[in-house]
């Protein structure tokens, strides 16, 4: 999915405009995070925020995704600080 996108698009499928419009088309919607403090908001303080649903944060450059309170990368990124955050709202939202 992504790699089509990546090559409909003319850019590489890591890239933050395909996957974008990749979750995008599957219902995703994108917020910012308060400024308030971005450097000690972290991956932790969003999965304690947010403990149901499904999330992509993104951090500049890398991207992982919170599944009903759990991080879930290759790397433990829960120190890493969010800079944005993809969400897909339930039924009971979008209705």
């Amino acid at each position: 999915m992504l790699a089509t996108n990546g090559f409909l698009m003319g850019d590489m499928p890591s890239s933050d405009s395909v996957w974008g419009a990749t979750l995008r088309q599957h219902g995703f919607y994108r917020e910012s995070l308060p400024n308030d403090c971005p450097d000690c908001y972290n991956a932790i303080d969003f999965m304690e925020e947010h403990p149901d649903g499904t999330y992509v944060l993104g951090f500049g450059g890398h991207v992982a995704t919170v599944v009903d309170g759990t991080l879930y990368d290759s790397w433990d990124s829960s120190m890493e600080n969010p800079q944005f955050y993809w969400y897909k709202p339930n039924r009971k939202e979008s209705e």
